[in-house]
């Protein structure tokens, strides 16, 4: 499904050449951080001299023990894409074990596994790990409903508690959230419902819990509360510093989704890319509104319904969840104006006035829909399979096979157009520049600056992330005029050391009629064939 990712580890990245070198730079900044200062985490080599820059974006803090390996570009490179092909792995598995949990049969988990590892949806996040990193969420409830010996096909057994999968799920649901807030901050809310309601079912029914049972939620809860309020308080402190990580409400209209959006595809869909392009053309931002969870799923989900192993009762609260979790995506976008549904989040549940994008939402629904379709399908293997192993032989391999046709349906509709870009050197040995170091133009190519900071780590002002930090945005004012005596002196006294100037980038920048030809008085300049330093000696 990756293909060929794999064989080209150490030359390509996929999707883009922006959020994944991003990305990839941070895996490298935990790796510099971890082995050199780790107290210094928080505080990367970007967006000089702001503090706490890691915060800026999603730190993928879950991965840094992967991040250890890499030590260079290429490496970095290298653990990158095992990465993001471990996520696809990761949320097969994890929804594979929940709906065995549940009570699924075989091939019933296999398709909603599926669904859920590659819905068309993520197709339009290939340049987003954080986003793709969603398989520790559905391990989380597979490991907590193991632990406490609950399916939805079998209900309570006091017989099956198992603590020690207790105990894991919460680690587990610790790691997903370190791995960053995109996904992480719905993630804990989530839990904290269902552990509402759940407490709630127990107080009622008083059901038999070995003494163990409670005390590996404590344990457990408490480890995950104080991580979570660890990291979350970190990301507050941001907040406090650079109120302009809040996003005013009108701002989301243009990157949530609407009704349409649930059945269209993004472009990189190999299967519906092409065929629904017209419907992309309305779209203010089709990356966040493309929301096809599966024309496969979809069949399969309302088959569910009706045909299922699952109970009545259960089968309803699944449709309620997928009802609210569609309406909360929506957004503003949802009816009058969002007002019933995220307008409540944002005014009132912390950290959700900084989300841009309720769309990722669908994540849930998907999760849901693939919890309908295994029951349809399980029910139809406890009809059919089940019946045809008294017969044995090819009773039993027709009935499987049937039963697993709908995988190779919805493998299709996650197949993707998207190539994997190669990467150039860096126009500058970075390493050997003297720092603080403004490199011109500042635009969207600033990831690629990132990555190739790896080499050496030099303090920079460029950066980019969720938000623009203010200080950035002044010391990019002084520059546009550069390479004046006024700019010049703007920079210096700000403490920018070298400036670097990339003329094949200066054309439609802010920066185009940059005359990089002079030489100002008393400022050193190199040039090379790709770059030209300015040292500007303020030290």
């Amino acid at each position: 499904m990756t293909w060929p990712l794999a064989r080209d580890l150490h030359k390509a990245i996929p999707h883009d050449l922006g959020d994944p070198l991003l990305q990839a730079y941070t895996l490298g900044w935990l790796s510099h951080a971890l082995r050199g200062d780790p107290g210094g985490i928080w505080d990367t080599n970007s967006f000089w001299p702001a503090a706490d820059s890691l915060l800026f974006t999603d730190s993928l803090l879950g991965y840094a023990p992967a991040a250890l390996f890499a030590t260079g570009t290429t490496s970095t490179l290298v653990v990158y894409n095992v990465l993001f092909i471990g996520t696809f792995a990761l949320a097969f598995l994890g929804a594979y074990a929940l709906l065995r949990q549940l009570g699924a049969r075989v091939a019933g988990s296999a398709v909603g596994a599926a669904a859920f590892a590659y819905a068309p949806w993520k197709l339009a996040h290939l340049g987003h790990l954080n986003v793709l990193s969603a398989g520790g969420i559905a391990l989380t409830f597979a490991m907590l409903a193991r632990g406490h010996g609950w399916s939805l096909r079998e209900g309570f057994k006091p017989e099956r508690q198992r603590p020690g999968w207790i105990l894991a799920g919460w680690l587990c649901a610790l790691w997903q959230f370190a791995i960053g807030v995109a996904l992480g901050l719905t993630f804990v809310y989530v839990l904290l419902a269902v552990s509402v309601v759940v407490g709630i079912i127990w107080l009622v029914k008083r059901p038999a819990l070995q003494w163990r049972t409670p005390a590996a939620d404590g344990l457990g809860g408490t480890l995950f509360s104080l991580g979570v309020w660890w990291i979350a308080d970190k990301h507050a402190e941001v907040a406090r510093t650079h109120p302009e990580t809040a996003r005013p409400y009108d701002y989301l209209d243009r990157f949530s989704p609407t009704w349409r959006s649930f059945v269209t595809a993004p472009e990189e869909s190999r299967l519906w890319g092409a065929w629904h392009e017209a419907a992309r053309a309305d779209f203010t931002w089709a990356p966040e509104q493309t929301l096809l969870v599966g024309f496969t799923l979809i069949g399969l989900a309302f088959g569910g319904l009706f045909v299922s192993s699952w109970n009545l009762r259960q089968r309803l609260w699944l449709v309620l969840g997928v009802a609210v979790t569609v309406a909360l995506a929506m957004g503003p976008n949802f009816l009058h104006d969002g007002a019933w549904a995220w307008g409540l989040l944002y005014d009132y549940v912390p950290g959700f006035d900084a989300v841009r994008t309720p769309g990722r939402l669908v994540l849930y629904t998907t999760l849901l829909l693939a919890i309908l379709a295994a029951g349809g399908l399980s029910r139809i293997a406890d009809d059919s399979v089940v019946p045809a192993r008294k017969e044995r032989g090819l009773a039993v391999a027709r009935a499987h096979a049937l039963l697993l046709l709908p995988i190779a349906l919805v493998l299709a509709e996650g197949l993707s157009v998207t190539e994997h870009r190669e990467l150039r050197q860096a126009p500058v040995a970075m390493s050997e520049l003297e720092g603080p170091v403004l490199f011109l133009p500042s635009d969207g190519r600033d990831t690629r600056l990132q990555y190739w900071s790896v080499d050496g780590f030099v303090d920079m002002v460029n950066g980019s992330a969720a938000f623009t930090p203010s200080a950035e945005s002044e010391i990019l004012e002084d520059s546009k005029s550069f390479p004046s005596t006024v700019s010049i002196a703007d920079l210096q006294e700000a403490g920018v050391e070298t400036v670097v100037v990339i003329p094949s980038w200066l054309p439609g920048s802010d920066w185009d009629g940059l005359d990089y030809e002079v030489n100002p008085p008393g400022i050193e300049v190199e040039r090379f064939d790709d770059a030209v330093v300015y040292d500007l000696g303020t030290s």
